[in-house]
């Protein structure tokens, strides 16, 4: 028996039946490669994003997803090139599905037994998508844009439903948007993380001018490290010398100017 149409598994209907020891026998997806193209590039090297959301709360088979997949990496490497993009499939198809199979050989009446025990075998896994999720995210260089754009709406044409293409605010895969981000590379405070950024927190300009001075390089650990070191070295001289004053505890006497006195 061949493979069901998606149509028959498109509406959410029950809980998520994910792969589990309970939940055996479950086929692979077909997609098996979420991120394509130049992954490694750092945040800097790719400022626009643009995502395909989902407009319907649906199920979305993993066969859609890969084919999306092809069809937005092959126009975008054909137009913008293989190396001037960053494709990455959002969803994952964890859901799996049943199908109750039935015999089509002849005398099958005898031998199925129609809805009695109709819990099906697994057939194959779809993702449970939301309004407003995203599905597939392209950065790339702002010359390339309108690339990224074309290639997300060839996609849309593998999805059952409706499906919006968004520009984003953002820089590249990052949470800060274009005009923060530009400001924080100017005061040094981004630190790069792969595909995203991090922003050192500063509460005053005297962190600020910290930051400035010590890039949190090695050699900035290493005259850190030595400043710290002079410091308890002056330190311990000065407990040394304050000691020094008193005399050893050994030749203390504590009563011998009452002892003077009173003879």
């Amino acid at each position: 028996m061949g493979r069901r149409p998606a149509r028959c598994y498109r509406q959410i209907k029950n809980k998520p039946y994910p792969k589990s020891r309970y939940c055996r026998g479950v086929p692979d997806p077909k997609i098996r490669i979420y991120d394509v193209g130049m992954k490694k590039k750092g945040v800097d090297e790719f400022p626009f994003c643009v995502h395909l959301v989902s407009w319907e709360k649906e199920n979305v088979s993993s066969e859609a997803l890969e084919a999306a997949r092809i069809a937005c990496n092959k126009y975008m490497a054909k137009f913008a090139g293989k190396d001037a993009f960053h494709l990455r499939v959002r969803v994952h198809p964890f859901h799996v599905l049943r199908i109750n199979k039935m015999l089509s050989c002849a005398g099958a009446d005898r031998l199925q037994t129609g809805m009695r025990g109709a819990f099906g075998k697994p057939q194959g896994t779809c993702a449970r998508v939301a309004i407003g999720q995203v599905l597939l995210s392209v950065r790339c260089k702002d010359s390339n844009s309108h690339h990224a754009q074309e290639a997300l709406r060839r996609a849309k044409f593998k999805f059952p439903g409706r499906q919006k293409i968004i520009v984003s605010r953002k820089w590249g895969f990052t949470k800060f948007n274009r005009t923060d981000y530009i400001r924080f590379k100017s005061e040094n405070r981004i630190m790069p993380d792969g595909v995203n950024a991090k922003v050192r927190s500063c509460s005053s300009t005297y962190c600020l001018l910290i930051f400035r001075e010590f890039e949190f390089n090695n050699m900035s650990m290493k005259l850190m490290k030595r400043i710290l070191f002079v410091c308890l070295f002056v330190c311990l001289f000065v407990c040394l010398q304050l000691l020094g004053c008193h005399g050893p505890l050994s030749n203390r006497q504590p009563g011998r100017a009452f002892i003077d006195a009173t003879s």
